[in-house]
């Protein structure tokens, strides 16, 4: 129980906080538009009046979340000043994309309820002007405002139109569905399979969010809505007044003709200190944009993987972390991100960038992927670099015993964290608070592993140097082989050097049985904390996620942390 309060507990928290300020919001308001106020307007609409305001009150609440989980640079400061308090806080910064989905998917659910409320609002509205009997109540309310000066009721003046002419000729109506199809756009394109398979679809059209908030603070100016004015309120009670329709206004009776006024906009208070501060993150990371960039060396890995070394004045960066590149002559719109694979204590940064995508592809034909001879350095594309930014790997250190597992290309933020440890523990010979890592790597191909084995190598023969070969286990495992590779494998078994890797340590195959690996860790380090990192698929997180909740006991504790950007 208390790992998982470790490892969950915050985030379930700040969940059932943000469902339950949506559930406060969205009961206050229905309750708002019951009041007397609104009597008159639910006397031409019913309960849809509520069922419409209700959840606009929750899209104010959360349009004004939305775009706090983005903004990388808040998020990256934030981070910093939190971890030196608590660790389990700002480990929950990590799951801010996981949390911009969430309020997404409330805001259109939302969206869903207050469009359909208002749909039938607008039916309501045209049923008061078709049914022309002056003996009805409906009608004789919207009836007021035909005479100058005089604010109407029923925003649909005249039984001649119809509710798709009055959507596109009002604010309110032309907004909402400009703001309605920005949406749909923004959260079908946001699906996996096309998020994976065509990201520049995705990239644009989440875009269109700017096209979003813009509609969304002008769709209340047209205050289509409206309810008794408090001054007439005074002199006109609804429930004494009602049954004297046909007096209204009468020389004699107690019961003038009521007024009516809509509520001022209220979108833009929500909203505009979020929007402010996403325009500063744009302007931070177009300050860094401008920054010069030097690509000291490209790399081409046989594994289609193009690795970049770059400096840039000033950069700064701690293990795990990632930055976003943009290459402006390929496009000056999309910033993609990537993992820091270098260390600290280098004198240059790197990321390595597997060919996947039109993207990655035009960015390894400019870097001379596909040419025989090197690329000349003047001749090599523009580079701009925004962060570094901090992911739950930076905290790897803090760990007496480390688990990291990496899937695939996911290993990226592990090269930098095994490169950290080369250089404290075998060059400079610090001691650092870590005194056990565990490595697994999971890959798919023997192509993938081509780039990674020349660090192990050299980590493998420095530790035996040091006798400190006890500090690393690794565990590389090849998920998937041809039948040709596996005779391959098979001759070369019992050879001292692994004929995939070029490692003493032999490469295995398969996938790692979790439950005995936790059982092992957890027998041979009793009493600690032991820090799981991943950086890998949604299904490999819950499994490791769930082993550390069920092995969690007799002392041991595992805290998992898993990479998202």
């Amino acid at each position: 129980m208390g790992n998982f309060v470790a490892n969950q507990g915050l985030s379930i928290f700040v969940i059932l906080v943000w469902l339950g300020i949506n559930a406060f919001l969205f009961v206050h308001f229905y309750m708002v538009f019951l009041t007397e106020k609104w009597f008159y307007t639910r006397v031409l609409l019913g309960q849809a009046l509520s069922w419409a305001r209700a959840p606009a009150a929750c899209l104010n609440f959360n349009c004004m979340l939305v775009l706090l989980p983005v903004c990388r640079n808040l998020l990256s400061f934030l981070r910093g000043t939190i971890q030196c308090c608590s660790r389990t806080a700002a480990r929950q910064l990590d799951h801010n994309i996981t949390f911009h989905k969430l309020v997404a998917y409330m805001i259109a659910f939302h969206t869903a309820v207050h469009i359909v409320a208002h749909l039938f609002n607008f039916e309501w509205f045209m049923d008061a002007q078709l049914n022309r009997n002056s003996s009805l109540l409906p009608f004789v309310l919207s009836q007021i405002g035909n005479d100058e000066n005089v604010a109407y009721l029923n925003p649909i003046r005249s039984d001649q139109t119809n509710p798709t002419i009055v959507m596109f000729t009002t604010i309110a109506g032309l907004t909402g569905v400009v703001i309605t199809l920005a949406l749909i756009l923004i959260i079908t394109s946001s699906m996996e399979v096309i998020r994976r398979s065509y990201f520049e679809v995705f990239w644009y059209t989440h875009h269109l969010f700017v096209i979003f908030f813009i509609g969304l603070v002008f769709h209340g100016f047209g205050r289509i809505v409206r309810g008794q004015t408090a001054g007439s309120l005074e002199v006109h009670r609804p429930m004494q007044c009602e049954d004297q329709f046909e007096d209204w206004g009468k020389n004699g009776t107690i019961c003038p003709v009521p007024k009516f006024a809509g509520n001022p906009p209220m979108t833009w208070k929500w909203v505009v200190g979020p929007m402010i501060l996403y325009v500063c993150e744009r302007l931070v990371r177009f300050y860094r944009s401008q920054q010069k960039v030097v690509v000291t060396k490209v790399v081409i890995h046989p594994s289609r993987t193009l690795e970049l070394q770059m400096k840039r004045k000033g950069f700064r960066m701690e293990v795990g972390q990632y930055v976003f590149i943009q290459c402006p002559s390929l496009s000056r719109l999309e910033w993609h991100p990537f993992t820091l694979t270098s260390a600290p204590e280098e004198d240059h940064f790197s990321a390595h960038i597997r060919i996947e995508g039109d993207w990655t592809q035009a960015l390894y034909d400019a870097c001379g992927g596909d040419k025989a001879e090197p690329q000349e350095a003047w001749n090599l594309p523009r580079i701009a670099i925004d962060g570094p930014f901090g992911t739950a790997s930076e905290d790897v250190f803090r760990y007496e015993v480390v688990m990291l597992v990496g899937a695939g290309i996911g290993v990226t933020p592990f090269a930098s964290i095994l490169k950290s440890v080369w250089y404290k523990r075998i060059q400079q010979n610090q001691e650092v608070f870590t005194k056990k890592i565990y490595f697994y790597w999971l890959c798919p191909e023997t192509q993938a592993f081509e780039w990674f084995a020349d660090l192990l190598q050299s980590l493998e023969g420095q530790m035996t140097e040091k006798d400190m070969a006890d500090f690393l286990s690794y565990n590389i495992y090849l998920t998937r082989w041809k039948d040709q590779e596996a005779a391959h494998f098979r001759v070369h078994h019992e050879a001292e050097i692994d004929p995939i890797t070029g490692l003493k340590q032999k490469t295995l195959y398969g996938r790692p049985n979790w439950d005995n690996e936790f059982t092992t860790i957890g027998t041979n380090h009793p009493g600690t904390k032991v820090g799981v990192f991943l950086c890998g698929p949604v299904q490999l997180a819950k499994a490791l996620g769930k082993q550390c909740l069920t092995h969690s006991e007799g002392g041991v504790e595992f805290i998992f942390n898993k990479e998202n950007f």
